[in-house]
């Protein structure tokens, strides 16, 4: 008997969470998704800040049609000098501050934050990590110790050790960074936590204090960054600059791909006592190396990181006044719109969908959901999709 897709994705693919109306996607051009019943829906979340440009933009798709005829995966260890890699990695040092000039490619955030930790303590001889409540860093187990937030770690504890967690925006509590401290993990805008923009001047003061008691700021940019905030990188928006980055989602332009980014002179700690000090088979991969390096250059050579302020301000505009919106926070095309009560939140979902609208809750804020969609979603776009939402949220109950 041939099972149909529908039938397989149910009983053979481990996916973490019930999902009761599972749409089959047979194909997705820049901010829509087409299913298999001829359904066009737009999709509002970026697959979580991913098709930052789109998906199937044209010059990605070219970049890896050109580099499968070249190579594929050839050998790890950094032995072989691989275009796609190196161009990249040039690419994105061309972009960031000095001190950030030396990219380790990897798979995925989880890996990259995994790599920047270990990096933090090679680098340091310290183990304490410090990191915030509320905020989320991936699902392996190093990024899981750092993740603000008991009920989604439990269960697999014991998890890492020397782990500290403070609160975002709490300039009191930078004191607790000491010269035990390794490394504290932030990010520039809690995403998770329901787009948690930091108060005047807490970055330069959480950057002073690293700095004071010499311990490494590593930045999670996996989520904000690679213009989602106006900004190529999140911290661009803000006075500091951290000692390590991380990078990924948004960064290999719908391919996997991560990063880890700090000085040549740290990077090459990880070369000995013990030498490979982080390993990885596919990080780099020919293929997503050459899709994130078009999609670098879609984002320096054009002007659609300009424009995500004003894309993300319509929506805000338009959508602050109504009487079911209690708040929104928005930073470029990244909004939380926060509804009255936790309950219009849960039930403003099933409207969003049956307006074909692709939205999702955050991790740990129930009362908002997010808007983030494609950068290139255009002004007639946003406005057809204000519509709909305006007449999601009409339709829940007074």
């Amino acid at each position: 008997m041939h099972l149909s897709n529908r039938q397989l994705y149910y009983q053979h693919l481990a996916v973490p969470a019930n999902v009761p109306e599972a749409l089959e996607i047979v194909k997705a051009e820049g901010i829509y998704l087409y299913t298999d019943k001829g359904e066009k829906y737009v999709d509002l979340v970026s697959g979580v800040s991913v098709s930052n440009i789109g998906h199937r933009h044209p010059k990605v798709v070219e970049a890896i049609k050109k580099q499968v005829d070249s190579y594929m995966h050839l050998m790890v260890y950094g032995e072989f000098i691989q275009s796609p890699q190196v161009q990249l990695a040039g690419k994105l040092a061309e972009n960031l501050p000095d001190a950030l000039n030396a990219v380790y490619l990897v798979n995925s955030g989880s890996e990259a934050i995994e790599g920047a930790m270990k990096l933090a303590k090679r680098s340091t001889g310290r183990s304490e990590i410090i990191a915030f409540k509320n905020a989320y860093h991936g699902g392996t187990q190093g990024a899981l110790s750092i993740l603000g937030n008991e009920e989604m770690k439990y269960a697999f504890r014991p998890l890492l050790p020397d782990i500290r967690f403070l609160n975002f925006n709490n300039f009191d509590e930078l004191n607790q960074i000491t010269e035990k401290t390794a490394a504290v993990v932030v990010e520039a805008v809690q995403a998770e936590a329901g787009i948690i923009l930091p108060k005047s001047g807490y970055l330069k003061a959480l950057r002073e204090r690293c700095t004071a008691v010499g311990c490494e700021l590593i930045l999670d940019d996996i989520q904000m960054g690679f213009g989602r905030t106006g900004k190529l990188f999140s911290f661009e928006n803000f006075d500091f600059v951290p000692d390590i980055i991380t990078l990924a989602k948004g960064m290999g332009g719908g391919m996997p791909i991560g990063a880890f980014v700090s000085s040549k002179e740290k990077m090459n700690l990880l070369q000995f006592n013990p030498a490979l000090g982080h390993i990885t088979t596919f990080g780099g991969h020919p293929v997503s190396a050459a899709a994130a390096l078009a999609s670098l250059e879609v984002l320096t050579e054009s002007d659609l990181i300009k424009q995500v302020h004003s894309k993300g301000k319509r929506f805000y505009d338009a959508l602050i006044n109504h009487p079911k919106v209690k708040e929104i926070r928005q930073i470029g095309l990244m909004l939380a719109i926060e509804l009255i009560d936790e309950q219009s939140a849960t039930a403003i979902m099933p409207q969003l969908f049956a307006n074909r609208l692709i939205v999702d809750q955050f991790l740990f804020n129930r009362t908002s959901f997010r808007i983030a969609p494609p950068l290139t979603i255009s002004f007639d776009e946003i406005d057809e999709i204000i519509r709909s939402v305006i007449s999601s949220l009409d339709q829940l109950s007074n």
